[in-house]
């Protein structure tokens, strides 16, 4: 049994299709999502969405916020920004991550660097999962 799967971004939709399990983290914690699931609405962090496939294999998603519905038999991830694999350009989020840590050493504090920080190893995970 599979549900329909959206991850939608405000400039395209990166993936529509049938789906095993939706695998997310939002800003309560992982949560993952069957076919017949309860309804439910959630915020969601800066984490890998994970799409797990009918016929095996998966479609991992950087995902940086947004929020998730699940509704019947149709989940919704809708995000201002988020990811495939092959969209992420691995040598700048490298720079990107070197550079946040490095501003992260100089003030553990700044939220900013963090945040910056937690983008750019998103997106180095998801496109090595690849």
């Amino acid at each position: 049994m599979a549900f329909v799967v959206q991850l939608v971004s405000p400039e395209r939709v990166l993936y529509e299709g049938e789906a095993e399990m939706v695998v997310c983290r939002t800003t309560d914690g992982e949560i993952a999502f069957l076919p017949g699931h309860v309804p439910f609405v959630g915020a969601l962090g800066v984490a890998k969405v994970r799409v797990i496939l009918p016929e095996k294999g998966e479609v991992a998603v950087a995902v940086h916020g947004g929020f998730i519905e699940v509704s019947g038999d149709h989940v919704t991830v809708l995000s201002d920004v988020a990811e495939l694999p092959n969209q992420i350009d691995v040598v700048r989020a490298q720079t990107a991550k070197e550079n946040a840590a490095q501003r992260v050493a100089a003030d553990a504090a700044d939220e900013d660097a963090q945040a910056a920080l937690a983008r750019a190893e998103l997106r180095l995970e998801v496109a090595h999962a690849a």
